[in-house]
């Protein structure tokens, strides 16, 4: 209750999260690209949909279970990866995969995260999912699916919109790299954050890409090159096709906006799709992903799994994202706030948060069934509204 009163929004986890933490290490995780236009179009299109409220519907209890690809969650949203997570927060990946757990949400871990594979695999039950950024050798690329599913992850998702590195100005200007140089400024700004020094001294490493950094010999490397950008590999058809043979689990491709490349997603045998564009963080001049989301059901059909992310900031956007298409939703700055914020009990209270939310506003539009949202919208401007009514359907 007292974090309720004190902290009852993201917003007020992300303001704690960055007292906490390092500049260089918030600047990592809360910009974007460029100007930073992909934020703000992000932002801008989720503000502009609405829903029609409903009176006189007596006692609303939302149920936000979610049956998605064949597995029953308790909330219509999970975890989504984060790259060096363990940065943010020591131990943050095994923390949100625990969290996973308690909460029976899915928790999909970054390929470039600090803890391995191995390092989570008790923590994750049966939701655990892996994100997998293309490596260059194939070997090497048969070796990581073979630890991912040997550590018990059962969904692998590649992410396709990431062919090169974003510049990211804001985390430059911070002096970022991987790992923290002993510098100046970077010392500095890591004695402002003692918190956070400390649950890295109890961790007792320093933060690396510590998947990718098993490929990678150490000699001869480059002190701060790190290992995904030794061995990332760009993804292509070739690539897709390769993989989609070597991993016998559910595949899903992460960080698609066009309906003609879902379309052939689909019949490449994919068996989800993650419309996203990174939350602006690798291109600000493309279009708001969540007017995308329409266009992309449209093109697959009512049936197949889709799944939203980007600009998320509260159970109302989740809400958004189920009403214009999405059977799904992931978030990863909310979750990594929490985590910065209040360590496990933050990543609870944010939980909290968003089921409230959800809860509340459900029952002021007077229903107890997600399904129905589509029903409700109401947007100025709509382009595919009608669209998104009429093949919404929750897998």
């Amino acid at each position: 209750m007292e974090l309720d009163l004190s902290y009852p929004s993201v917003e007020d986890l992300r303001k704690r999260a960055r007292r906490r933490i390092p500049r260089f290490v918030f600047e990592y995780l809360d910009s974007a690209t460029g100007r930073e236009l992909g934020l703000k179009i992000n932002r801008d299109a989720l503000d502009a949909i609405g829903f029609m409220p409903s009176i006189l519907e007596g006692h609303v209890a939302a149920n936000q279970k979610t049956r998605f690809m064949g597995q029953m969650f308790d909330l219509p949203f999970g975890i989504a990866p984060v790259g060096m997570s363990g940065l943010v927060w020591a131990g943050a990946e095994r923390c949100l995969a625990k969290a996973s757990v308690r909460h029976n949400i899915p928790y999909c871990q970054s390929s470039v995260a600090v803890a391995s594979p191995e390092d989570v695999a008790g923590h994750i039950g049966n939701n655990g999912w892996y994100q997998h950024y293309p490596v260059s050798s194939a070997k090497i690329r048969r070796a990581m699916l073979e630890r991912i599913r040997d550590a018990g992850f059962n969904k692998l998702v590649l992410t396709v919109d990431v062919p090169e590195e974003s510049r990211r100005e804001r985390q430059r200007r911070a002096n970022l790299t991987v790992p923290p140089k002993a510098d100046l400024q970077t010392l500095w700004s890591m004695a402002k954050c003692p918190a956070w020094c400390l649950s890295h001294l109890r961790e007792g490493v320093m933060p690396r890409m510590r998947f990718f950094d098993d490929y990678v010999p150490t000699r001869g490397r480059e002190s701060f090159t790190h290992a995904g950008r030794l061995i990332r590999g760009c993804p292509d058809w070739d690539y897709l096709r390769e993989l989609r043979q070597e991993w016998e689990g559910d595949l899903i491709v992460k960080g698609v906006q066009r309906p003609r490349d879902a379309m052939r997603l689909v019949s490449e045998g994919v068996d989800g799709i993650w419309v996203s564009n990174h939350s602006g963080r690798q291109f600000e001049a493309g279009p708001a992903v969540i007017n995308q989301l329409p266009k992309v059901r449209s093109a697959v059909g009512p049936d197949f799994p889709l799944i939203y992310d980007s600009g998320v900031a509260g159970g109302l956007d989740i809400m958004r994202a189920l009403a214009m298409g999405a059977n799904f939703v992931m978030i990863g700055r909310a979750f990594h706030y929490a985590v910065a914020a209040f360590c496990a009990e933050g990543i609870d209270h944010l939980v909290h948060i968003l089921r409230a939310d959800i809860q509340a506003n459900m029952s002021q539009l007077g229903q107890e069934d997600l399904g129905t949202l589509p029903d409700y919208l109401l947007f100025e401007g709509a382009q595919h509204c009608e669209d998104a009514r009429a093949v919404v359907t929750h897998v």
